[in-house]
């Protein structure tokens, strides 16, 4: 077992991985009475081509199968409801999948032993009939129908299928009817068997437990079950030029105030991700944050209703940054905000000013069992490893290095996508 304090912060961590390769990471917290529990497997939507176990040529499976295993992995073969136990046991259950990983979580003290046998037990207990798959691709039908209703998802998922031309980073989480069509419990065993093996999952356990209960509860679960040997996954290497897959799109519908987004393809080839990452905020929060210049002025302005919205998804070899607003003007805004970003010379003083903002932002509460948790898992899933020194990090970035990067990155893969009311489209 490995101890590690987080620097500047009173919450040890301790980590094991066992003879199957499971790894386990326990954060104790004696002055909380939560617990929070979360079994993560590095399986999200973009891993759709891949060698199964046991074989030795790749397959490409429909889009949105990881997110059906979500789904599936809760059905059982006596019937019984994961969701139904949770709740008779005084803990809250629920799932969740992304592009790089799915996970499975409950909190709640009571019955912990008992809770965290079964979310094991029920997670490495699959249950996949013809029946059972066929009847949830209508319950996954109805939920992209209702993504399909929302105007941000409509303009997220329109900004990511157009910036990006090969990585299936491109495509919806939930699938597509089409592609949830042709899923069978066949694609489903393949992938549950090479993804859900306990060498490429972990367990994070966060909240008033004992380290040593809790790495023998697990390793006691474990020894009673049969897997595999760890083995390494192949998934196929993705070919993603720099160019976006479409510049431009327009998109009428049933909306009232429009809206638009526009991203920034980043290749980050042989670069440091981490630090691109960490710089990357900071750029973003100076040029686009709540109290930036230009969100102001568009506000003063009337030409935004909300403040300027960004996020950043990642692949191996390029970081997305996408820009959402609503506006009755939104190709106006769009080329505000394409002036502003053009704009890359940063103050000093400004970037040191924003820096120790996101140190602030760091700082998670000691107390915070599902900050404490999240971070643990986001560490894990975007850099491979756990950062306890995340606070010496940030004070590492400096300036030159900063501008540096900047200057070297190609800002000019862009996409646009904008959706509005047909009444305002000859406007």
């Amino acid at each position: 077992m490995i101890k590690r304090t987080f620097t500047n912060l009173d919450i040890d961590l301790y980590e094991e991985k066992i003879d199957n390769g499971l790894s386990i990471y326990v954060v104790p917290m004696t002055k909380v009475n939560n617990i929070y529990a979360t079994f993560t497997t590095n399986y999200g939507n973009m891993q759709n081509e891949f060698i199964p176990i046991g074989k030795n040529d790749y397959i490409k499976v429909p889009m949105g199968v990881a997110h059906f295993l979500e789904h599936k992995v809760f059905e059982s073969a006596d019937g019984s409801d994961p969701f139904s136990f949770y709740t008779e046991n005084g803990a809250d259950a629920n799932a969740n999948t992304s592009n790089y990983r799915t996970t499975y979580l409950f909190s709640g003290a009571s019955k912990f032993n008992e809770n965290l046998e079964y979310l094991l037990d029920f997670v490495q207990s699959p249950y996949f009939t013809d029946e059972n798959v066929e009847k949830e691709k209508g319950i996954i039908e109805q939920e992209i129908n209702l993504y399909a209703d929302i105007p941000y998802w409509k303009v997220y998922n329109r900004i990511i299928f157009n910036s990006f031309v090969n990585n299936p980073i491109r495509y919806p989480i939930e699938g597509t009817k089409e592609s949830i069509s042709n899923i069978n419990k066949e694609i489903l065993y393949d992938a549950y068997n090479t993804f859900y093996h306990p060498s490429n999952m972990f367990l994070i356990v966060v909240g008033n437990v004992k380290v040593e209960d809790v790495i023998d509860l697990v390793k006691k679960n474990q020894e009673n079950k049969t897997f595999l040997k760890p083995y390494n996954i192949k998934t196929k290497l993705i070919k993603e030029p720099d160019e976006v897959y479409k510049p431009l799109d327009i998109i009428e519908a049933d909306v009232i105030i429009p809206k638009a987004a526009i991203s920034y393809k980043l290749n980050i080839r042989d670069m440091d991700f981490e630090k691109i990452y960490q710089y990357l905020l900071i750029f973003l929060s100076i040029k686009l944050g709540p109290t930036s210049k230009l969100n102001n002025e568009l506000r003063n302005e009337g030409l935004i209703s909300n403040a300027i919205d960004y996020d950043i998804v990642y692949t191996d070899t390029h970081i997305l940054y996408f820009i959402s607003i609503e506006s009755y003007e939104p190709e106006k805004v769009l080329d505000r905000i394409k002036q502003e970003m053009n704009d890359r010379n940063i103050l000093e003083p400004t970037f040191l000013r924003k820096k120790k903002v996101l140190k602030s932002s760091k700082v998670f509460r000691s107390d915070d069992i599902f900050a404490i948790s999240s971070k643990i898992n986001q560490d894990l899933i975007q850099y491979g490893k756990i950062r306890t020194d995340i606070i010496p990090y940030i004070d590492s970035l400096n300036y030159n290095e900063f501008q540096k990067l900047l200057n070297q990155l190609d800002f000019n893969n862009t996409a646009q996508v904008i959706l509005k009311n047909h009444l305002h489209s000859n406007k």
